[in-house]
């Protein structure tokens, strides 16, 4: 079976090539740097051609407001528009849990917008909420970063190893369309604080955490458990810890 993946180069791009791959699929990678812009629509029907599944993992370059919706919606209306052309039978995009709760974040409203657009396209989709990665501590530290302190809010978060987001997206790809959401997320939770903390000291970065009820999420108030996943989601089976100890 031919799998597109667009994003498919990236951090949890290439892991859903390698894993589908692995399963005898035939993973196909398409990003700017290998000719397809889902943006501009170069090189997309091409890509497209002969797919039975596309899984998009593509991220904005900007998190800026306008920047990333303009990205989310242009990027996404082309996609859609190409695999109906295409006669793509599954869509599959990765989103992040807690999405719905997070939209005093422009990013957040972008990523609703997409999930919005793929339900209403009318084509078999699955969509996959993930919880925060391990390797995005440092970039939630820096920010929440002013000089050396890092201020966050007193919430939990249940965060995931990248290969395990790539796992559960390959399944996922694999499988039926779902025409709905499914979540996964780390086998552990931890206060926002302490995976922070966990997370820069595995970069040997001697910033100072602290919280602060007022903190914002990127630019969302939160209540202490948006950020963690229903009840019945997929746990996966990496540790923090261990992930940790092979960093270092």
């Amino acid at each position: 079976m031919k799998i597109v993946v667009i994003g498919g180069t990236g951090l949890i791009g290439s892991k859903v090539v390698a894993r589908l791959n692995e399963h005898g699929h035939e993973a196909v990678p398409a990003a700017p740097n290998t000719g397809v812009n889902t943006v501009t629509g170069e090189g997309l029907a091409e890509a497209l051609q002969g797919a039975s599944v596309v899984v998009d993992v593509s991220n904005s370059p900007s998190f800026e407001d306008d920047a990333v919706t303009k990205f989310f919606r242009v990027s996404t209306t082309n996609l859609l528009k190409a695999e109906a052309d295409a006669g793509v039978r599954h869509h599959v995009a990765l989103s992040v849990v807690g999405t719905d709760r997070l939209q005093e974040s422009g990013y957040f409203r972008a990523k609703q917008a997409q999930e919005d657009m793929i339900k209403a396209s009318g084509l078999p989709y699955s969509i996959v909420h993930a919880t925060q990665f391990f390797e995005f501590a440092k970039s939630l530290a820096d920010s929440a970063t002013e000089g050396d302190t890092v201020t966050v809010a007193p919430i939990k978060i249940q965060p995931i190893f990248s290969g395990d987001v790539g796992t559960a997206v390959a399944r996922t790809a694999a499988g039926e369309p779902v025409n709905g959401t499914t979540e996964v997320a780390g086998p552990d939770v931890f206060e926002l604080e302490d995976f922070i903390r966990q997370g820069l000291a595995v970069k040997n970065d001697p910033r100072t955490v602290v919280t602060d009820p007022h903190s914002l999420y990127w630019g969302a108030a939160l209540k202490e458990s948006d950020l963690l996943p229903a009840p019945g989601a997929h746990i996966a089976e990496t540790h923090l810890a261990d992930w940790s100890a092979q960093q270092r």
